[in-house]
Order: structure tokens, then sequence, then C-alpha cells
């Protein structure tokens, strides 16, 4: 398995639609545990394809070590390691607002509005048509992975006074002035001539 650098704030592969996965082969399980490794080796919960730089409908989740899955039964989805190939929400209920933070912008947590309950459709590492109904923290890391895939970052669904306020902190991140554990693709520095 290899860790695989993270693109932050300003790479446009962020900001781009991810493509449908049409099949399963060995290529793409090796990136799906290159994916867990990468997010492992930066502290993650979840990971998206886009933020190692590839447009394809992928995302890998896992909650198992958060204080709130320690005194579920087994069984419970988000107590095991998650792949996801070409996820889509098929119903949300409720909302709640929690803090979240991203790899692909490091330094910046700040609070956001998603659904509580949701129910996605997906296919497993084996090509498998699932759903899975997952609520709190399971159910925010995957819709904000889901957003990932669909060239939506977090601080989007802020309004834009809010990302005036971040502006500057952005900006940093997007010249690759942060330190983080993890290796990155900033933006390549511009050649004043």
């Amino acid at each position: 398995m290899s860790v695989l650098p993270i693109y932050t704030y300003g790479q446009q592969v962020l900001k781009k639609k991810a493509r449908p996965v049409r099949a399963v082969d060995d290529h793409l399980r090796r990136f799906a545990d290159d994916m867990f490794e990468t997010m492992y080796n930066s502290h993650g919960i979840g990971l998206a394809a886009n933020q190692v730089g590839a447009l394809d409908r992928v995302i890998v989740v896992d909650i198992s070590d958060m204080e709130e899955m320690q005194n579920l039964p087994d069984g419970v989805p988000g107590k095991t390691p998650l792949v996801l190939l070409n996820p889509e929400v098929v119903s949300e209920q409720d909302s709640w607002i929690m803090e979240e933070g991203c790899l692909s912008i490091p330094e910046i947590r700040e609070e956001v509005e998603r659904a509580e309950t949701i129910r996605v459709r997906y296919r497993d590492i084996d090509f498998a048509q699932r759903e899975l109904d997952a609520y709190g923290l399971l159910g925010r890391v995957l819709l904000h992975e889901i957003d990932h895939l669909n060239g939506i970052l977090f601080i989007d669904r802020h309004n834009i006074v809010k990302r005036k306020l971040l502006r500057g902190r952005l900006n940093k991140i997007r010249r690759g002035e942060v330190e983080v554990m993890y290796p990155v693709v900033a933006e390549e520095p511009q050649l004043k001539l």
C-alpha cells in the first residue's frame, strides 16, 4: 500500500465532479487500499478520490475508533471500514449542526448544517449494489465525502460573508503555507517575469 499526496484547497481536481466507476479490477482494489493507507496516515476518518487527484466516484470511511462507536454492537454501520463506489444519497431526514474539518483544507474547522439521518445507495468493493442507513457522525462523514465527489467543499456550504472571512487562511492553504504531517499537493508558485 502507498500513501498518496492529498490535494489541498485551490487545486482544480477538488472542484470537479467525479466519474462513475464502471467495474472493479485489481487496480481499483489497490487504489482503495492506498486511499485507506493515506487516510490513516493523515489521521482522517473519510477520504474521497478527488482528494488524492483521481476523478472516480470512490470514498473510504472508517469511524470505528471514534468514541461514539466504542459501545455499539458489531454489525452496526460504521463499526468496520467502508469502501463506497458511486455513492448517492437517496433520502435525508432532519438536520443538525456540527463542526467539520477536511484533510484538503487543513487548519480550518467550521460548523456545517447537514442531514442527521440518510440513506445511501452505492456499490461495494465487489461491485454489489447496497444501501446503507446512516445517522450521526457516519451520516455526516458520508455526506462530506459525497460532496467531494460532486466538487463541493464544506466551506462551499457557508454564506458569502463567512467565506470572505476565511479568505486569508484559504489563500495560505492554496499557497502551501500550512504545516501538516502528511504529503500534500498545493498550488504551484507563479514565476514573476
